[in-house]
């Protein structure tokens, strides 16, 4: 005979408590299906558990309002209950988060606490020479991805920095994750790598939010975007389950080519080629920046992060 886990043991004592008591033979509880269910949903601690939490929340909240007359009373009186926003799966309304200054806080996808500000005297020229047979793979590799981009996208950098962000964010998801199940696998810490490659992904992810306010993306470049983000996400899981260093080598070469991608868009924002407009709303609060910064203060802060990228991934092919 099988063995039963403890819950699926109170539960068996509790239905033959029911069982032996009088309650059984009365006809309240015979007809009383629902009695039944709730029963069950409220006593298992496996089954019930998720829902129990919500039924004794909304129980609270409906009694709550009978009692003040609200909503429920009106129903149960045959009013019409007006709809309620539904704010999550639990019914448990998300604080509200404010700035320094006391406004509301409006972006969803990031919080004050994961905003920064970047450093911008970080070293943008430094170069890592290739010395070994990956590293010469490596970067021809990706010299001869810009080629075709290069013939694309032309002199339109606002659409080429919303292209390369796209596949940006690919590298850092991708090694975070197969660190995250070599952890799991070999029950080892990672040494603050899978946190590192996280937060790369996301930073990445958030230069393309940023450059959607600025570039339109039209219907063709969207298809692009899929067919790009489709080959290279699986090119670059292979990769890494080939070799990590040659990976990190890739992505830290792919960085340096971003560096020289935004320093042109930089050159032709100061010579007007490029109109530079106020900085989105978005790029303010993530970067703090003042809110009179413009569009060439937001290149230069994504700028600096890509150097920051670029060592970050050359450090992790040495030391992998």
């Amino acid at each position: 005979m099988m063995m039963m886990s403890r819950g699926a043991t109170t539960a068996v004592r509790s239905a033959m408590a029911v069982q032996t008591s009088p309650r059984l033979f009365t006809t309240d509880f015979l007809g009383s299906e629902k009695a039944v269910a709730a029963w069950w949903l409220t006593s298992s601690p496996v089954h019930g558990a998720r829902n129990a939490s919500t039924m004794t929340l909304r129980d609270k909240q409906q009694k709550e309002e009978a009692a003040d007359g609200g909503p429920s009373a009106a129903a149960s009186s045959g009013g019409q209950k007006p709809p309620k926003e539904v704010v999550s799966y639990w019914g448990v309304q998300s604080p509200k988060v404010t700035k320094e200054d006391g406004t509301e806080w409006k972006w969803n996808c990031f919080r004050p606490w994961e905003t920064y500000e970047a450093d911008l005297s970080i070293d943008l020229h430094k170069h890592h020479t290739p010395t070994t047979f990956l590293d010469k793979f490596a970067f021809w590799t990706v010299k001869s991805l810009r080629f075709p981009t290069d013939v694309f996208f032309q002199r339109r950098y606002g659409c080429r920095a919303m292209m390369l962000e796209t596949v940006a964010a690919v590298p850092g998801m991708v090694g975070g994750m197969l660190l995250h199940c070599k952890s799991l696998r070999r029950f080892e810490h990672s040494g603050g790598w899978i946190k590192a490659l996280l937060e790369e992904a996301e930073n990445e992810r958030m230069h393309l939010m940023t450059f959607m306010e600025v570039a339109k993306p039209k219907w063709y470049e969207r298809a692009l975007v899929f067919t790009v983000q489709g080959v290279f996400f699986n090119a670059y899981f292979l990769a890494y389950l080939a070799s990590p260093k040659l990976a990190h080598r890739i992505t830290g070469y792919l960085e340096e080519e971003a560096i020289h991608s935004y320093t042109e868009f930089l050159k032709e924002l100061d010579k007007g080629n490029i109109e530079n407009v106020k900085a989105p709303a978005i790029a303010i609060d993530y970067w703090r920046l003042p809110a009179d910064a413009t569009l060439r203060d937001v290149v230069m802060v994504v700028r600096a992060d890509e150097a920051h990228h670029r060592d970050v991934n050359h450090f992790a092919s040495v030391i992998v």
